[in-house]
């Protein structure tokens, strides 16, 4: 008796479907998410970062290079977190979170571009195209230094504490936080941070007996950021970018020193920058 081939596919295929039933019971389906690890509403977890800070920067803001460089995997793997964010999900956030993410992202690729160099460079100056040439992944777009600090941190939030919070890793820079900066807490973190830059002989020396006040160079090279909110054509001293500064200033000393700069009768100058290293002895 001649069987015919049909009979023998239709058994065969019965076969086939109920093995493949089986297989895809035992084995999930792929996650809808895995190309967004961080999806929206959800906040950015500092954690690796927060560990980095906490064992290799002291309570002058120096830093271990060292240490870090024998042991960069927990910064490196932040900072992949950070261009693997969804650029969705970065425009979701609010202004407090974004502000948040790119001020750590900046000090966090800074201190990538240090360890880099082997053996380590004296200065962050000697590294060529540290700030517009070596690029980083932001939530999805590649973005230098330079772009993070002046076309989208300055301009988009018009908040000069934010020179306070970037650290360039020289001595003259406003001290590396101990912790990251989170929505939650960010104003008082900025806050805190201009006191902290505004008492250090690297932000503000008040000199009365000579009748000088001299003030970090960061007043002079983006000083048009203070002028918004800051100018003033009452009191202090200097062109209209340095009564800004000054007005600025003055909100976080004391009140002898607010009272001395407002009257405006001393000379003014800016600090010499100190570019070397912040790095621990």
């Amino acid at each position: 008796m001649r069987i015919q081939p049909l009979l023998i596919v239709l058994p065969l295929a019965v076969l086939l479907a109920n093995c493949s039933a089986v297989l895809n019971s035992r084995s999930p389906a792929p996650s809808t998410s895995a190309e967004s690890p961080v999806a929206a509403n959800t906040p950015f977890r500092y954690d690796s970062y927060a560990q980095v800070l906490e064992q290799y920067v002291d309570e002058q803001g120096l830093v271990d290079y060292v240490g870090l460089q024998a042991d960069a995997d927990g910064l490196k793997r932040f900072n992949q977190s950070i261009g693997a964010v969804p650029s969705a999900t970065y425009e979701a956030w609010s202004d407090a979170e974004k502000m948040a993410f790119l001020i750590n992202a900046y000090n966090s690729f800074t201190l990538e571009s240090i360890i880099d160099q082997n053996p380590l460079k004296a200065s962050i100056r000697d590294i060529p195209g540290v700030w517009r040439v070596r690029r980083f992944q932001v939530a999805g777009q590649s973005k230098t230094l330079d772009d993070i600090e002046h076309n989208t941190l300055r301009p988009t939030f018009q908040d000069p504490r934010i020179h306070a919070a970037l650290n360039c890793t020289a001595i003259s820079c406003p001290v590396l936080r101990q912790e990251p900066y989170t929505a939650e807490k960010l104003d008082a973190q900025l806050e805190e941070q201009v006191r902290l830059w505004l008492a250090s002989p690297q932000g503000l020396q008040i000199d009365r007996a000579n009748n000088q006040v001299r003030i970090s160079q960061l007043f002079d090279w983006f000083g048009e950021d203070w002028l918004p909110n800051y100018g003033t054509s009452e009191g202090f001293t200097g062109n209209d970018k340095q009564r800004a500064a000054l007005n600025f200033i003055s909100q976080y000393v004391s009140e002898d020193d607010r009272a001395y700069l407002q009257q405006g009768e001393y000379e003014l100058s800016y600090l010499d920058y100190d570019w070397t290293l912040n790095r621990q002895s």
